[in-house]
This record gives C-alpha cells, structure tokens and sequence, in this order.
C-alpha cells in the first residue's frame, strides 16, 4: 500500500506473535512492516490463536499506536474483545484521521497506526462455541505437530469445519467492516 502510496490499509486481521514464540521465534513479518511502514492498517485485530499479549507487546515496543474503534479492548477477530486493553480509543472516522494526521506529522519515525475494529456484533462467534474450538484446534496443532506458517491454515479449518461455516461467514462480515471504516478515514484523511 505504501508503494502505491495508499496511506489506508483494510484487512481482515493482523498477523502476529504465535503461542510458544518463546521457543519458536515464530513473529509475522506484519509487526516488523507496520513497525517501518506509515500507513493505517484498520483490522479486526489478530486471531485469538495468536498470542495476542505478546502481540500489543511488540507493537507498542515498534512505537505502533494501537487505537480501538469504539472499543477500550482489544478485538480477538472473531470475537469482539478480547482481555487486553486498547491504548486510545477514538469514535468516529474524524477521530482516527485526526489521530493519524497527528501521528504522521509530529512523531518521529515511519511507523504505522492499527485501528482494531471489532466484528459486528451480530457475526461474532459465538464465545463458548469459540474457546472449545480454540482449546480443541490447539491440541490438534500439538497432536499433529503442525509448525510455522501451517498453523494458522489448520486453524482456521478446525474453525470452519467445527462451526460449521459460521467462522467464515464471520470472517467475510469483518472484513467489509474494516473495509468500509477504512475508506471512510481516508475520505476524512483526503479533507
């Protein structure tokens, strides 16, 4: 995007900092590029698969603002929040922009900006239904020894096999959420 010279990035979620990193050093290229890349990317922020503490760990360490998007906690993809807090919140799209304006024009540096936009709420997950595919996906990953980039494709098959499509349809619901909100801040950037 930046190549392109868009400012504005819309995606689903954010790659991150994989469970058990401490032995596998397993940390998305994601964190490093948004670390050295100024653009706004507006996600639903990482997959609950991921260690999500760790995660805001690496990118406030990256001096990687981290707001929330009418929220105070931090979203888990499918699920709306998850326990971490957000560093600031803003409200609206004039909210955000001014934020990056802000961001862009008196911090030091060419890090990027994370707006985590949680999922609508009528295509969250279900948490229950979510937490046992969590813990049962996790234990498959052991049992098979899945590592590195093959985690997340796994995953996200036990989700979608055991939700029986919903986690698809939920991802599909995030993604034109965070599309949407990202075009409307960067109409309130082109002001």
């Amino acid at each position: 995007a930046d190549l392109a010279g868009i400012g504005v990035f819309g995606t689903g979620g954010l790659g991150g900092v994989h469970r058990g990193a401490r032995d596998s050093w397993d940390v998305s290229a994601d964190l490093r590029v948004l670390a050295d890349t100024p653009v706004l990317v507006v996600c639903s922020g990482v997959k609950s698969v991921l260690d999500i503490g760790a995660t805001l760990e690496v990118l406030e360490t990256s001096s990687v603002p981290v707001l929330g998007y009418r929220t105070d906690r931090f979203p888990a993809f499918y699920l709306r929040e998850s326990e971490h807090e957000v560093q600031w919140r803003v409200d609206d799209p004039a909210q955000a922009a001014a934020v990056v304006t802000a961001h862009r024009t008196q911090v030091p540096g060419r890090a990027g900006i994370l707006l985590a936009n949680p999922i609508p709420a009528e295509h969250e997950l279900d948490r229950d239904l979510h937490d046992r595919l969590l813990a049962t996906g996790l234990r498959r990953l052991a049992d098979e020894r899945v590592r590195g980039k093959d985690v997340t494709p796994v995953l996200l098959d036990h989700f979608h096999t055991g939700s029986a499509g919903a986690s698809l349809d939920a991802n599909e619901h995030l993604v034109l959420s965070n599309v949407a909100l990202a075009a409307e801040v960067a109409v309130e950037l082109a002001r």
